[in-house]
């Protein structure tokens, strides 16, 4: 009886066997079998996987260098350790506290107002009824975007330059007002960053914004104008609820860079100032210049480190916060 059951167990365990093996012959030929439907499209990302892994993954393997005091005659490998004395050097000034600040700050208006002003102009876009006019607008708008930051920085300087400044020559002139040193006066930076990356940034959110109300059902609105809904019910009632989505990724991704800051609009365009250094300065430039002008690799790594720490921290908690409140517009 003792052999019968065993011989049954071993039955039932070769079953078994033979069963979890016969699922996995299936998973590898359904691989191999999308392995070979697929694979021009496999073939045609693998130049971007390749890159993305060059660029974004193997630089990785430096964030060692946070954590040592580097020497150039010993090389990254053989300096010395010196544990987390760059981070409490970093949080001991109260260069952590400001460029924290700043980089927060800055980029939570530039949320704020870039999405704002982007739906804003997207509706009266939506508004327009010649073909022609509404290409024309979005070439408009766009063109800022695709500019260069070099570009802009000039741009900027020749209506805040002191000597030869429209502002100061055009108009605080002919109003009788004292001229204004602009590049040595941070009080007015914060409006001027606001205003430039304003400019500059909108458009791209602004076509975005715009691509999903021309996406909009018609017969929505037919059936609005039909029940007699104003203008402004149409866009309040129609428009705005069919943006929510496109609103929360775009404000997900924007959050996700809010360490990332826009390093050629803090340096730049305040043309490197150091009178500014306190309400110009980000983790961006900060790191630029411990690394290049101070030449403090160690340090300016542990800033880096605390920069992506910290923001992967930001991105975490704001999708835990849309998927409690809408599971299904969460990026993970």
């Amino acid at each position: 009886m003792k052999n019968g059951k065993q011989s049954n167990r071993g039955k039932r365990g070769g079953a078994m066997d033979n069963t979890a093996a016969g699922k996995q012959k299936p998973k590898k030929k359904k691989f191999t079998a999308l392995l070979k439907r697929y694979w021009p499209f496999y073939l045609m990302m693998a130049p971007g996987l390749i890159y993305l892994v060059i660029n974004n993954y193997l630089p990785m393997l430096g964030l060692v260098v946070a954590f040592k005091k580097v020497d150039y005659r010993l090389g990254i490998l053989n300096s010395p350790w010196v544990g987390l004395d760059n981070f409490e050097y970093l949080f001991k000034t109260s260069d952590a506290w400001i460029i924290t600040r700043n980089t927060i700050c800055y980029n939570f208006v530039f949320i704020l107002l870039g999405t704002v002003v982007s739906i804003a102009v997207a509706v009266l876009l939506n508004e327009i009824r010649g073909v022609k006019k509404k290409k024309a607008y979005q070439t408009l708008i766009l063109i800022p975007y695709l500019i260069s930051t070099v570009v802009i920085s000039y741009l900027v300087y020749a209506f805040l330059s002191a000597e030869s400044g429209f502002i100061n020559n055009g108009i605080l002139q002919k109003l009788g007002m004292d001229p204004v040193a602009w590049y040595s006066e941070k009080k007015y930076w914060p409006f001027i960053l606001v205003i430039v990356n304003l400019w500059k940034g909108f458009g791209y959110s602004c076509i975005i914004y715009y691509a999903t109300i021309l996406g909009i059902d018609g017969s929505l609105y037919e059936a609005a104008v039909m029940d007699g809904a104003s203008r402004w019910h149409r866009i309040k009632d129609i428009v705005l609820p069919s943006l929510k989505s496109t609103i929360i990724t775009l404000t997900l991704m924007s959050i996700g860079r809010i360490f990332y800051s826009d390093f050629g609009l803090f340096y730049q365009v305040p043309m490197n100032s150091g009178p500014l250094f306190d309400v110009t300065n980000t983790i961006d430039t900060y790191v630029y210049r411990g690394l290049l002008q101070l030449n403090d690799v160690g340090r300016a790594s542990a800033a880096g480190f605390y920069q992506s720490l910290v923001g992967f921290a930001i991105v975490l908690l704001a999708n835990f916060i849309v998927r409690k409140v809408e599971k299904e517009n969460a990026l993970f």
